[in-house]
């Protein structure tokens, strides 16, 4: 591809952006055929690029095999380890072009080396359209002078820079957003909030959930009222309760959570996957206030992350299925496929979680006796917010990593800090961290420690291993050690005699991580 060709890729993709209403991008996207969209993507990227054509051939699998939804289901699924270890950097470019894309992001791994994703003007864009669902249905900013708040983490980190340019295009089509970026800088947000905000009728802070309430909560602290500036949420990182959200709410005087509120479901690897809608609030307060429907239609009596997708954007499978599902409930291990700088198909993100179609779901709801469309409606007089789009649902990763403010923290990490001199003598090396709410519904890393034979614990010893840890958290863990506040990262430690039932039992596998 060459510089005019670039070129007008890129003025094609903005000019169809700016030129399409958000109306007519989802309805096109329900006229496809999600199956036949996604075996056209496999088609192209089995053509176009290197590394998935080698990975292809390694397999033994001749791309022009795969002609229906059948084929496509029993390829062999991509991971970290299997796929974007093995090749170079260019290899997962089309054509093997690096220049094909004008942006790099990195996400921390398990040891602190980063993994390096790509991306070009246009895979914004298309992320873009999740935004502009957002501000658009739950927050009416189409007719809302709205000023943007950007609170994540800036630099090479894909939140920051990523949200930015998504809010600056919604700008560039028309929507009265004004967009300022502060990153993770709680000094300067609460100087916008207090000088900028009454220039706008709204204003919306865009962080990791408790990063923001932090925000909320130091605004209160310095005798700020929060009322005047109708704040708003988007957020990314982490499951959070519903009595998380409603706790903020009453903090800022939200009086419709289901409009004021909205977590996104987003990797470094793919940007967006999908987005919490009015609807799917609506469905998981109710949820959260009937733990027998949630288990029956989760699998689990912990409340996931639930939101919406669009299928054509990126495409949900369940590998690894388990039992005692209903048509149109899957649950299991998530798979995803979409286009980006560079494609994944069939991707492993080692979440577990599952997929509901849309007539799934409130046929499920009204089995429970609960109308989500109705209810909504009484909220507000208009139908924003209700769309016809499937649902997906997260439960967080598989491999035994927490998020922290939107960090991923990996049992690794915290072995290094307990192999150090001195500590290692103390402490067998088994552990179990975990996030934890304290009294005022503020997340803290919790680590239980297992203690040598003829240890004793001492306050002493507590504050040398959390110091330990913390050092090696911030040397190994750069998301860690820029995405959350300095006061946040200290780890609360237990240190726990040898064979503590609650958390190190004898005679059973161990387990590093509760969730």
């Amino acid at each position: 591809m060459n510089y005019q060709q670039q070129s007008q890729r890129a003025i094609k993709g903005f000019e169809d952006f700016l030129h399409t209403p958000l109306e007519t991008v989802l309805q096109q996207h329900l006229n496809k055929n999600p199956a036949g969209e996604i075996i056209k993507l496999f088609q192209d990227v089995a053509t176009n690029v290197p590394a998935y054509q080698a990975f292809l051939n390694q397999q033994q699998i001749n791309p022009d095999n795969i002609q229906n939804f059948d084929d496509f289901q029993k390829l062999p699924t991509l991971t970290k380890d299997n796929y974007l270890k093995c090749y170079s950097l260019a290899d997962f470019c089309r054509h093997g072009k690096i220049e094909s894309c004008d942006m790099i992001a990195a996400s921390s791994g398990s040891t602190g080396k980063p993994t390096f994703w790509l991306r070009f003007f246009t895979d914004e864009l298309a992320i873009a359209t999740r935004f502009e669902q957002i501000f658009y249905d739950s927050f009416f900013a189409d007719t809302k002078p709205t000023l943007a708040v950007i609170c994540f983490a800036l630099g090479t980190w894909v939140g920051g820079m990523f949200t930015t340019n998504c809010c600056r295009y919604l700008s560039s089509k028309g929507y009265p957003v004004t967009v300022i970026s502060p990153g993770t800088n709680k000094t300067e947000i609460l100087r916008v909030m207090e000088e900028l905000s009454p220039n706008f009728e709204q204003t919306v802070l865009l962080g990791y959930p408790p990063f923001l309430k932090d925000v909320v909560d130091t605004a209160i602290a310095q005798g700020m009222e929060l009322k005047p500036h109708n704040l708003k949420f988007v957020m990314a990182g982490e499951v959070f309760s519903e009595e998380w959200r409603n706790l903020v709410g009453e903090r800022v005087g939200s009086q419709n959570p289901c409009y004021d509120f909205a977590s996104l479901y987003g990797t470094a690897d793919a940007g967006v996957l999908g987005n919490e809608t009015p609807l799917s609030i609506c469905i998981r307060q109710f949820l959260a206030k009937n733990p027998d429907a949630a288990r029956n239609l989760f699998g689990e009596s912990r409340l996931p992350t639930l939101v919406q997708y669009d299928p054509i954007n990126r495409f949900f499978e369940v590998a690894q299925t388990e039992g005692n599902n209903r048509e149109g409930i899957e649950r299991g291990t998530l798979l995803f496929s979409g286009d980006n700088g560079i494609p994944l198909i069939r991707y492993n993100i080692l979440d577990n979680g599952g997929i509901i179609t849309y007539d799934a779901m409130l046929k499920f709801l009204s089995e429970w006796g609960f109308n989500p469309v109705e209810a909504l409606s009484n909220k507000i007089s208009n139908q924003r917010g209700i769309r016809n789009l499937p649902f997906v649902f997260i439960f967080g990763r598989s491999n035994f990593t927490i998020s922290y403010f939107g960090a991923n923290i990996y049992p690794e990490n915290i072995k290094v800090g307990l192999e150090q001199p001195v500590i290692r003598d103390w402490v067998t090396g088994k552990f179990v961290m975990q996030i934890l709410e304290d009294t005022d519904k503020n997340n803290f890393v919790s680590i239980a420690v297992e203690l040598a034979p003829e240890v004793e614990a001492s306050e002493e010893k507590k504050q040398a291993v959390a110091d330990s840890i913390l050092t090696q958290l911030k040397r190994l863990n750069s998301e860690f050690a820029n995405y959350v506040p300095p006061q946040y990262q200290t780890p609360r430690v237990e240190l726990l005699p040898m064979g503590e039932p609650e958390y190190f039992p004898q005679g059973v596998k161990h387990r590093y991580t509760r969730n």
